[in-house]
C-alpha cells in the first residue's frame, strides 16, 4: 500500500506536489478568486509506522507568514481528538511537519476543523430546545442557509456571530460553548441573561468558505469583514442578510468571533476611530475587557492590534460599523492558532475545549455588565 494524500472532503485543502519515499511536498490552495491562503486540512493514508516528512513548500507566501514561527500543526487519527505535532518547524518559506503515524489513516489541519455536518447538528439540536427559535435569513451563493438562532425575553439586543473568516474554525468552537451555556437550564448566569437580553446568534457567517476549505473568503473570493458598509447580494449576501436583520432589531452589544494567525494570545479589538464614538461606548468596552481578564486566565489586554486614530476607523469591518450604525458596544474577539503563550499546553495548544471555556467567561462577563449596558442606553 503506497502513501496517498487527499483533501476532497468538507473543509479540505491541500495540493500534492511530489512524494519521494517518506518525504512529501505539498502546497496550500488559494481561496477561490482570491490570493488568500493559509488553511490546510488533509488526509494521509498508507503511512503507518513510517518516518514522514511533510513539507508545505508555499507557506512563505501565505496570507500571514508571521503565523508560522512557533506554530505547531494539529493531527488526529479519529477526527475527534487533535494533538499538536511537536516536530513542526518553519524555515526558508517552508512549513515542515515530521511524524510517525500510528495508523494508516491520519488527518492534519491548521486548526481543529468544525465541519458543516457538525454545524448542522449544532443548529438543529439547539433549535429544538425550549425557548429557542430558528430562522434561515436566506441563502448563500452556494445555496446554503444563513442560520439564525434567537433566544431570550429581555430588551437588550445582543448579537453573537462567528467565522466571517472560515479558516478561523476556533470561532465556531467558541460558539458551541456559548450555546451550551445559554441553553443550560441549570446555569443561573444564563437564566438571568435570557431574562434581560434577546440573543441573536449566527454560528457561522461563512458556510460556503467553510465547506470549500477557504481561509478568509466566501464562494466568490469576498472577505466578508470588509463588506459591512456596503454589502451586496452579488458579492456578500451573508453580510447583507445579517445586517438587514440587525437594522430591524437594533444592536446594544455585539461580539464578532475570530482567530488570529500571528499573536499567541486571546484579545479584543474595538471601534476606536469611528466618527460618532462616545465616552460611554469607550468606557463600556474597556470595562468589559478588564472584567473578562479577571474572569479568565486565558484572556489578556496587553497584546493586540494597533488602535485607530480619531476618524481613522475602517467602517467596512463589522465591529466598527455596528458601533457607528447602532451606537453599540461592539467588539472583535481574537483567539490564537498557536497557543496562549501565557498559559501554554504542549499537547493540545489552544484547543476546542479552551475555546468553549472562554465563551463561558465572555457570557459571565456580559452578565456582570448588564446594569452598565442598560444605563444611558440610546
Amino acid at each position: 500500500m503506497g502513501i496517498s494524500i487527499s483533501s476532497a472532503f468538507d473543509s479540505g485543502n491541500i495540493k500534492l506536489v511530489e512524494i519521494r519515499g517518506d518525504e512529501i511536498d505539498l502546497e496550500i490552495e488559494k481561496d477561490f478568486q482570491s490570493d488568500f491562503y493559509q488553511w490546510f486540512h488533509f488526509r494521509v493514508t498508507g503511512a503507518k509506522g513510517r518516518d514522514l516528512t511533510l513539507r508545505i513548500t508555499n507557506a512563505g507566501d501565505a496570507a500571514y507568514p508571521e503565523g508560522w514561527p512557533d506554530y505547531k500543526a494539529l493531527m488526529s487519527i479519529d477526527r475527534d481528538e487533535w494533538t499538536r505535532v511537536e516536530a513542526t518547524s518553519y524555515e526558508d518559506g517552508v512549513l515542515t511537519m515530521r511524524l510517525v503515524p500510528e495508523t494508516d489513516s491520519i488527518f492534519l489541519a491548521y486548526f481543529v476543523p468544525y465541519s458543516m455536518d457538525r454545524h448542522l447538528d449544532l443548529v438543529t439540536t439547539v433549535a429544538a430546545l425550549p425557548g429557542v427559535s430558528y430562522e434561515s435569513l436566506g441563502k448563500t451563493l452556494d445555496g446554503q442557509d444563513m442560520d439564525l438562532l434567537s433566544m431570550g425575553e429581555g430588551d437588550l439586543n445582543v448579537w453573537l456571530y462567528a467565522r466571517q473568516h472560515p479558516g478561523e474554525s476556533m470561532a465556531e468552537w467558541w460558539m458551541e460553548g456559548a450555546l451550551d451555556k445559554l441553553t443550560d437550564p441549570d446555569d443561573p448566569v444564563s437564566r438571568v441573561l435570557l431574562k434581560e437580553c434577546r440573543f441573536h446568534i449566527v454560528p457561522n457567517m461563512n458556510p460556503d468558505g467553510s465547506h470549500r476549505g477557504h481561509l478568509r473568503t466566501n464562494a466568490v473570493g469576498t472577505n466578508l469583514n470588509r463588506e459591512w458598509d456596503n454589502p451586496t447580494a452579488e458579492k456578500s449576501p451573508e453580510v447583507l442578510l445579517v445586517r438587514n436583520r440587525m437594522d430591524e432589531t437594533g444592536v446594544d452589544f455585539a461580539m464578532d468571533v475570530h482567530g488570529d494567525e500571528a499573536i499567541p494570545a486571546n484579545f479584543l479589538a474595538g471601534f476606536e476611530g469611528i466618527p460618532s464614538i462616545t465616552d460611554r461606548q469607550t468606557e463600556l468596552f474597556n470595562r468589559f475587557a478588564k472584567r473578562l481578564e479577571q474572569a479568565s486566565p486565558d484572556f489578556q489586554t496587553e497584546k493586540g492590534y494597533a488602535v485607530a486614530g480619531p476618524g481613522e476607523a475602517n467602517l467596512s469591518m463589522s465591529t466598527t460599523q455596528l458601533a457607528e450604525r447602532y451606537g453599540a458596544v461592539s467588539m472583535t474577539l481574537e483567539m490564537p492558532f498557536k497557543d496562549n503563550f501565557d498559559l501554554p499546553d504542549p499537547i493540545y495548544g489552544w484547543s476546542t475545549e479552551r475555546c468553549k471555556y472562554l465563551a463561558h467567561a465572555c457570557l459571565d462577563t456580559l452578565h456582570s455588565m448588564l446594569g452598565d449596558l442598560k444605563e444611558g442606553r440610546k
